[in-house]
């Protein structure tokens, strides 16, 4: 197996034909399970390093090449930048290991006349990297200018450059614990989480379908973030005033967490009996949260059910007790987990996203009680997507928010959380990037 190969071949999937780089990396590592755990450690952190710091390696290939990034063949310019990754962050590749392994790749991909080229370039990056100097916050740290200006100018210079610092930091994974598991039967690199008793980040797995506890449902993978969201949804005595039979409807379900959450909550808070409806649109999305349910147990209580979230059901006005409208969103909140978000969004999608957004919300307050509860979140770091429509729901919509602060723990310091809302910032806590507001009718 030449990793470096099979690397390459991921990047031009991602960079070229559009794919999904959480979806590119899972499938080559089930692929070639049979590599030892320091062989996918190299092909993970050489492709989403790669990917990652790809702005800023185009500017360091563009300071020592004649031929600029931008009139490069693809299979040129992807041998170049992860050679220029190993030579900037991989302390473990010697230099000449980096530069004669890209030259060989660009023999074997049919590119011999270009060997002195690459071998030249990387060469001259090696020598002068303790020299390179970044001009802007983009380059610094990779991340496209308008998504910088934006930030700058609704975060703040500081917020800024701490969050785009922690969108570059390693992320390990987070379990949320069910059913009384030992963790230590789980993982036994596992840390508690700072923020919920039940929370566990785990830095190293090759698959987490192997852990112990995983198939009979002793945890499920989540973010932090999104478990906070739950929380902040069944603060207070909300489960205990309407126990005597709850309803849920879940918008954008997939792959499931929140509404298993909201499950194992309703049943340690002692509901009566429950129900709870998880959308989502596609058969493979609901496939998935099926097997989900299954697998921790809880397919009596919950459904799997494809549908458009767009296309208003009357059958459904004013049957839930919940509402969950986590909506699909610019994703920007979750950059450092899946690194190609911040190449496919632009200006443009962000408007399409805010409509669609809208949308979602005018039905997701139709289907909702008087009296019920419903969670508006997104994964992402933008005033647009998440306050302002914090500001439409509750002025146009007419819903009153709810304050959700003695559910969310102090080291958070949320004092918005008393309005009913909490933006969560990567480098500033210790999670994704998240909004959470709940409202009621």
């Amino acid at each position: 197996m030449d990793e470096r190969a099979l690397v390459l071949e991921m990047l031009i999937e991602v960079t070229q034909k559009g794919a999904y780089s959480h979806i590119v990396i899972r499938d080559a590592l089930n692929k070639y399970d049979y590599l030892t755990h320091q062989e996918k450690a190299f092909i993970k952190r050489l492709f989403e390093g790669t990917l990652e710091r790809m702005i800023q390696l185009d500017y360091c290939i563009d300071c020592f090449s004649n031929t600029k990034t931008s009139k490069m063949k693809p299979v040129i310019l992807n041998i170049l930048r992860m050679g220029t990754y190993q030579i900037l962050y991989m302390d473990s590749v010697p230099e000449s290991a980096a530069c004669n392994e890209a030259v060989k790749l660009a023999r074997k991909k049919g590119f011999a006349t270009l060997k002195g080229f690459v071998n030249g370039v990387l060469r001259n990056i090696a020598r002068n990297k303790e020299k390179i100097e970044y001009p802007s916050l983009s380059v610094r740290y990779s991340m496209p200018e308008w998504i910088v200006d934006m930030w700058l100018e609704q975060l703040g210079e500081d917020k800024t450059k701490r969050v785009l610092e922690g969108l570059l930091e390693e992320k390990p994974i987070t379990i949320r614990i069910r059913n009384g598991a030992d963790i230590k039967n789980i993982a036994k690199d596992a840390v508690r989480h700072p923020y919920l008793s039940y929370a566990y980040k785990i830095s190293k797995t090759d698959d987490i379908m192997k852990l112990g506890g995983y198939a009979d449902g002793g945890f499920t993978v989540q973010d932090v973030s999104s478990m906070l969201a739950v929380e902040a949804l069944l603060s207070g005595d909300f489960v205990k005033e309407h126990k005597a039979g709850i309803n849920v409807t879940d918008m954008c379900a997939a792959p499931g967490g929140k509404s298993m959450l909201i499950a194992d909550i309703l049943k340690r808070k002692g509901a009566d009996e429950y129900e709870i409806k998880a959308f989502d649109i596609s058969e493979n999305k609901a496939a998935v949260m099926r097997e989900n349910f299954d697998r921790c147990g809880l397919e009596e209580h919950i459904s799997a059910i494809v549908r458009n979230s767009l296309e208003f059901d009357s059958s459904l006005e004013e049957t839930a007790d919940i509402v969950v409208a986590d909506l699909p969103c610019s994703g920007l909140g979750v950059i450092g987990r899946k690194r190609d978000i911040k190449y496919k969004q632009s200006p443009e999608s962000i408007k399409e996203i805010l409509k669609l957004q809208k949308d979602l919300l005018r039905i997701a307050a139709r289907y909702l009680k008087k009296g019920g509860r419903m969670l508006f979140s997104t994964c992402t770091v933008n005033k647009d997507e998440n306050e302002k429509h914090f500001e439409f729901i509750r002025d146009e919509l007419k819903m009153t928010p709810v304050s959700f602060y003695d559910a969310v723990p102090e080291i958070l310091c949320a004092d918005t959380a008393k309005e009913g809302y909490m933006q969560l910032l990567p480098g500033i806590h210790d999670c994704d990037g998240f909004f959470i507001s709940v409202f009621t009718k």
